[in-house]
């Protein structure tokens, strides 16, 4: 368990614990004046604790403690925070210390909730000290009440009764607190007069707070009252001797040894103060009334803890982001050297395998160069295939033209001569095919020039100028073909001039034409 600081304030005194490992020392008295609350501004600055750092839980155990139970609407939400503040505000206007419990909700009409209201009704008592443990910034977790924190006592003690007065003896006196059905309704602080030890007004003291439950009507005629006392076991034979049952009342003891064991603690109290303390050290619930600007330290621990926290959080993954890191680069560089000796073993096979083979008529990389070649040139080397089919297609859909000569070749089409094609030089070889027009490193525009014949039905230009017009754009339909009419059988150009003579009669016949085709593949 983490360390706290306990304090233990009743009208007259504080007392300090300091809570370490599921137990605390032994407590540190500063009575409520001047000089105590140097001795307790001084105990709390002692370099060695470092108590700046540790959080702090106030207990109250003040006879000025009000407790009220009323009704209020049923209402949830903003506004029903507002009307709760608004009746804490009415009834405890001149304390900051107030606060309020949902007991449940009445079972007719309209089914109001039921509240208890309590505050801490003389702020002065409080004051004092507070203000040093804002002055030293003292983390205070909270503020709470002996009488509310005794109800976790009763859950420990497990006590069954529907109706209960806890009687305990605390450092402020007797502490006499009721209780229905598990839930707190009233509690009341009274002097205790010792005779011997022994608090002889138990009983007259019992008497008083159920006449004053009865007129309240917490307790109803006929319903008895059971009283437990815890005391030590010296004690409770002369207690017996002075509560005496009633009616009304029921009388149960429990030795402060038994209750201690229930609680967790090691040695039994002479008072009840140590079991209160103890359930606050082990499970602290949330603060019984308002720290006010003693929170601000707290939160400021909090923060500074959660940075610290998530510091630690991003320096361990760094650390093990950095190991994983490292250890991955030793595996990678033991691998690099494994594979690096590998291939120096197969270079050295590979040299012993060569040095028993004959030499070869090439290297090893010029049958590379020449084995990337010829897979170019399978590939990509040019061949008439492609754009006589092609036009094979398009003379399928033009009937009325004959084909007469092609004139095909690798790259751009080559200057057209009077008798349609290019020889080479008599005497002279043809030149040299360039690596580009062979495909390599990519496959070259091809060119085919046809000659061809249309059929002219008495000589009518108009139809034969439309078929040739018509079998070019059937093949100018295909993707990445160029086509274009190089001769047509009539010269429609403006500087040529047109004879003939209209009244000679028109014979069949046909013309002829050439077309050029450039390919991309």
């Amino acid at each position: 368990m983490s360390r706290k600081q306990l304090f233990y304030l009743t009208s007259d005194t504080l007392t300090a614990y300091d809570w370490r490992q599921g137990a605390f020392g032994p407590g540190q008295v500063f009575p409520a004046s001047a000089a105590g609350l140097d001795a307790f501004a001084a105990w709390l600055q002692d370099p060695s604790e470092q108590r700046q750092r540790v959080p702090a839980y106030l207990l109250t155990d003040l006879i000025e403690e009000d407790f009220q139970r009323q009704l209020l609407p049923h209402v949830r939400g903003k506004a029903g925070r507002a009307l709760l503040a608004r009746r804490l505000g009415q009834l405890y206007r001149d304390t900051p210390y107030r606060g309020s419990n949902l007991l449940g909700r009445e079972e007719t009409g309209r089914r109001d909730d039921q509240l208890l209201f309590f505050a801490l009704t003389n702020p002065a008592l409080l004051q004092p000290w507070t203000d040093v443990l804002d002055q030293l910034s003292i983390p205070v977790a909270g503020i709470y009440s002996t009488s509310l924190l005794s109800i976790a006592l009763v859950k420990k003690l497990a006590l069954p009764h529907e109706h209960l007065l806890l009687v305990t003896q605390q450092s402020g006196g007797l502490r006499q607190s009721y209780y229905e059905q598990g839930e707190l309704r009233f509690s009341r602080q009274t002097p205790a007069i010792a005779l011997d030890g022994v608090a002889v007004n138990i009983a007259l003291e019992t008497e008083k707070t159920r006449q004053f439950l009865t007129s309240t009507r917490m307790l109803a005629r006929g319903d008895v009252l059971h009283t437990v006392i815890l005391a030590p076991t010296a004690q409770i034979a002369k207690l017996a001797q002075i509560c005496e049952n009633g009616i009304e009342v029921a009388y149960h003891f429990i030795d402060l040894q038994t209750a201690s064991e229930r609680v967790g603690l090691k040695t039994a109290p002479l008072l009840a103060d140590a079991l209160l303390l103890s359930l606050l050290g082990k499970r602290p619930p949330a603060s019984h009334y308002p720290p006010g600007t003693l929170a601000r330290h707290r939160h400021v621990q909090r923060t500074r803890t959660a940075l610290y926290g998530a510091s630690i959080a991003l320096g361990t993954l760094a650390v093990i982001w950095s190991a994983v890191n490292l250890l991955g680069g030793l595996q990678d560089g033991s691998e690099t050297t494994r594979l690096r000796q590998e291939t120096a073993s197969y270079q050295e096979r590979y040299r012993q395998l060569m040095s028993g083979m004959p030499p070869a008529p090439a290297k090893t990389q010029t049958m590379k160069t020449a084995v990337t070649v010829e897979r170019m040139l399978s590939s990509q080397a040019p061949e008439p295939g492609r754009l006589l089919a092609i036009l094979s297609a398009a003379l399928d859909g033009a009937p009325q033209v004959r084909l007469n000569q092609l004139h095909w070749n690798a790259g751009p089409p080559p200057a057209r001569t009077t008798s349609g094609a290019q020889a080479a030089p008599q005497g002279q070889a043809a030149p040299a095919i360039a690596s580009t027009l062979a495909g390599i490193p990519a496959a070259p525009a091809q060119a085919l020039r046809l000659e061809a014949d249309v059929d002219m039905p008495r000589n009518d230009y108009r139809s034969a100028l439309a078929a040739i017009t018509a079998f070019a754009q059937d093949l100018a339909r295909q993707p990445r073909l160029r086509v274009e009419i190089e001769e047509a059988p009539l010269d429609l150009r403006p500087g040529v001039s047109l004879s003939g003579k209209s009244t000679a009669p028109a014979p069949d016949g046909h013309a002829r034409f050439t077309v050029l085709l450039v390919w991309q593949p």
